[in-house]
């Protein structure tokens, strides 16, 4: 489908720049919880989450699907959260996997500073979790959620 279908493939690259900005969210609403003000890393990494699936859900509405208007937005919204919810089930348990694992690895090499094992780890197993519920987010919303467009 993405591969041979030219209006799926842009539509995958808005929804990666939408992902791109969502993540740019995510991290930057992460780092400052975690870090600037002490909050436990994987609340940080929820709250971050669920600001970046409101960023992305508008503009994915708006930008990356606006051919999508078939359905009622409060439709499309419930659609969209119970998707990004089911990312979240799959982000959260491999994100406390991944940091303990990263940061027990980083923990034996000599990190630069200002970076700690701690704040290096996060941010990977943050990245890593990103990537990995991006493609569930493409998938999912696109045959669910904006399943109207052809």
């Amino acid at each position: 489908m993405i591969i041979t279908n030219q209006k799926e493939r842009t539509r995958f690259l808005r929804f990666a720049l939408v992902g791109s900005l969502g993540a740019v969210i995510d991290f930057g609403v992460f780092n400052i919880l975690s870090s600037g003000f002490k909050v436990a890393a994987i609340i940080a990494s929820i709250v971050s989450f669920l600001l970046a699936v409101c960023s992305n859900f508008i503009w994915n509405r708006f930008w990356t699907y606006p051919d999508s208007r078939s359905k009622p937005l409060q439709h499309q919204i419930i659609q969209f959260v119970i998707i990004s919810v089911a990312g979240l089930l799959i982000r959260t348990p491999l994100f406390a996997y991944l940091e303990k694992f990263i940061i027990a690895e980083l923990s034996t090499i000599q990190v630069p500073a200002p970076l700690t094992p701690v704040i290096l780890g996060h941010n990977i197993a943050l990245a890593i979790v990103i990537i990995v519920v991006m493609f569930w987010n493409f998938f999912a919303n696109r045959f669910w959620t904006y399943a109207d467009v052809k």
